[in-house]
């Protein structure tokens, strides 16, 4: 292709994806400028309490965990009969 067509058809190009950017859904991260975007789905109260349930829940079986090492560790260092 010619540089005098492919450059300027690649400046348009990468002018459209610019724009489309400022546009497009952001997804799950932060909202976006106010005429565009939506609140973040992480960002709603079900999500936060959900996410929350969710840590509590595995900081719980974590601490389970350490708790069964802990009582096969003193088991195995002092054996009760």
């Amino acid at each position: 292709m010619f540089d005098r067509l492919y450059l300027p058809i690649l400046g348009v190009v990468a002018a459209a994806v610019v724009g489309l950017a400022l546009v497009w859904p952001q997804g799950l991260g932060e909202r976006s400028p106010p005429p565009f975007g939506h609140t973040p789905v992480l960002r709603t109260p079900q999500m936060q309490a959900a996410m929350r349930r969710a840590t509590e829940a595995s900081v719980r079986r974590v601490e389970r965990a350490r708790q069964t090492v802990r009582d096969l560790q003193t088991e195995a260092i002092a054996p009760t009969q």
